[in-house]
């Protein structure tokens, strides 16, 4: 029988790594292909592409992103072939496939739990051999009017005995993303997860992840995302990997972790302090700090331990760090979050994602949800409504900020106007997102989509409409932001000064002066002029910004007219470095 292996990916950019494993786990049988689409693309188109192929069994791997998505292309296909088999692997079908099977007559098989081995008796089955369907455990099936589920099948102890699926590639990864992981499970218990229903961690042996690794650097990968739910576990199997990545020295490729940050060490630390910037990104869970909550979720934390560590990690910028926080936790109220919002803003890591809570199948909070009082529609994404702690009201005003703070803050190019307004006008940062969220919702602005130039003028709208534009530094940091993020776009400030005076300068003779050549980067230095005259910028401030952003913000800054030389970077953390080179354009002028 003819079978094929499918998914929709959130993003073309995706691929799957769950279909990779299950058709390299039977290749000794059968050689199963497998065929990606996205979530994007019409059910009909992908039901059509699947139809022509002729299969006889199509497996589909499903999460809570793609599940809707996928039913759709499976009711279509048996309406037009219901002699096709339809077989659903995967999370989002692993906690109540049997009740999903009673509802939805169009899926004849469902696999719960780990999947290969079920997968290779199925495959196997389906070949004519000797396997009855009622022994292969992990399985549920139909039974002419009967759904049957099979007992739970063990977990795989030795993980080295799945082959790699990532053999014999060509090409196949270029400027993707790859899912990969060195390890299974989580040591960890946390009551929103699915990671809490399996126990314990097994890993892969760590020649195996080199060789792997070695193979999709050498596939140029765009991104090497590792999905162990806590990569930093066992510590001396987390630092030989990245030490592995670090020694191959890749170019244009990073590598993502989740990682425990309160695990790290001193060790730890140094061993990451000369990592090549933009080689690793780290996700750290918080979630919250929230004392009566973290108890509530049975999730092992540190909030202070954590909090030294991002701090070190962000000292030596060469690692993103994206903290995570969760909306709608048991005990957590529109003021908690508040505080839990103003902690983890208050780290100053690159980026902060705030999700809000989804009741997965399965999870101890969904089991619990009558207790806390949840609301939510049962189909996914399970995104609860409000709790007997937050109203729906009280998430739809942290929808907003979350908007907001996705706009201004995670990409990076308000970083020094937004501290510079938080420290000198409001209590905390939750404040200012919170009375900008007002704003924004004032004008309507929430229904339009918004090119990032438009971004600095409502910013500048907003601070005119506070009053705070007679402070001419708020307009000079807006625009030492704006030029240090932006070289070749221009942006029309209401201070806008006049730079004809040093318009005149022949730039060229600005770039020959030894004073300037030794304060920029070596890559930059070697550049004839005519070609280092387009990575740089100079322009005219009303005061030394510089010396303001140095001081951490306080006071006005230093009256007095300032040139700055922006030398554009291509590195991850560092977009640009700035000088001050007043006293060589005066000269000049």
């Amino acid at each position: 029988m003819k079978t094929i292996l499918v998914s929709l990916n959130s993003k073309f950019i995706h691929s799957n790594l769950a279909i990779r494993y299950l058709s390299k786990y039977v290749e000794d049988i059968v050689s199963i292909p497998i065929y990606e689409f996205t979530i994007n693309q019409q059910p009909e188109f992908i039901a059509s592409e699947i139809y022509n192929l002729n299969p006889d069994v199509v497996g589909f791997s499903t999460y809570i992103w793609n599940l809707k998505e996928t039913l759709r292309v499976c009711e279509i296909l048996k309406l037009v072939r219901p002699e096709l088999k339809i077989l659903l692997g995967g999370p989002e079908v692993s906690y109540d496939g049997d009740e999903m099977m009673k509802s939805i007559p169009y899926i004849d098989y469902i696999i719960y739990g780990e999947g290969e081995e079920p997968f290779k008796e199925f495959i196997t089955s389906l070949s004519g051999k000797r396997i009855n369907l009622k022994d292969i455990e992990g399985l549920i099936y139909r039974q002419g009017d009967r759904i049957i589920k099979n007992p739970e099948r063990d977990l795989i102890r030795d993980l080295n005995t799945i082959p790699s699926p990532y053999e014999d590639l060509v090409g196949e990864f270029e400027n993707r993303i790859v899912y990969y992981e060195s390890s299974r499970g989580c040591p960890y218990n946390c009551q929103y997860c699915l990671s809490s229903t399996f126990k314990g961690v097994r890993y892969f042996d760590i020649e195996r992840v080199k060789r792997d690794l070695t193979t999709l650097i050498e596939g140029r990968a765009k991104q090497i995302k590792f999905v162990d739910r806590t990569f930093n576990a066992n510590k001396r199997h987390a630092m030989e990997i990245m030490k592995f990545i670090k020694d191959k020295d890749p170019e244009d490729i990073n590598f993502h972790f989740e990682v425990t940050a309160h695990l790290m060490d001193d060790e730890f630390l140094n061993f990451l302090k000369d990592t090549k910037e933009g080689l690793f990104q780290f996700e750290i869970g918080v979630q919250s700090t929230n004392p009566d909550t973290i108890d509530t979720i049975s999730r092992t934390t540190d909030f202070t331990k954590l909090s030294q560590v991002v701090k070190t990690i962000k000292s030596f910028k060469n690692i993103h760090q994206h903290l995570d926080l969760i909306a709608g936790l048991p005990y957590e109220g529109y003021d908690t979050f508040k505080q839990s919002f103003n902690d983890v803003y208050n780290l100053g890591a690159e980026k902060i994602q705030l999700g809000f809570l989804k009741l997965l199948k399965g999870s101890g909070l969904r089991l619990a949800e009558e207790e806390y009082g949840y609301k939510y529609i049962d189909e996914p994404p399970y995104e609860v409504l409000e709790s007997k702690n937050i109203s729906y009201e009280e998430l739809l005003k942290l929808k907003a900020i979350e908007d907001l703070v996705e706009k201004y803050y995670n990409e990076g190019y308000f970083e020094h106007t937004l501290n510079y307004l938080i420290r000198t006008h409001y209590p905390s940062p939750f404040d200012f997102y919170e009375e900008l969220s007002s704003y924004w919702k004032e004008k309507g602005y929430h229904r339009v989509l918004h090119k990032r130039s438009s971004l600095y003028k409502i910013l500048m709208d907003f601070i005119e409409m506070k009053g705070f534009e007679n402070e001419l530094s708020i307009f000079d940091i807006l625009k030492f932001d704006f030029i240090l993020n932006n070289k070749n776009l221009r942006l029309k400030l209401p201070n806008q000064v006049d730079n004809s005076k040093w318009d005149i300068i022949n730039l060229h003779d600005v770039l020959r002066k030894e004073e300037i050549l030794s304060r920029l980067t070596e890559v930059h230095r070697r550049l004839p002029t005519k070609k280092l005259i387009n990575k740089v910028r100079i322009e005219r401030f009303d005061l030394d910004v510089i010396d303001l952003i140095e001081n951490d913000y306080r006071g006005k800054g230093r009256p007095g007219e300032t040139y700055i030389l922006f030398e554009y970077m291509e590195g991850v953390i560092t977009r640009a470095n700035a000088f001050d080179i007043s006293e060589i354009v005066r000269e000049m002028i």
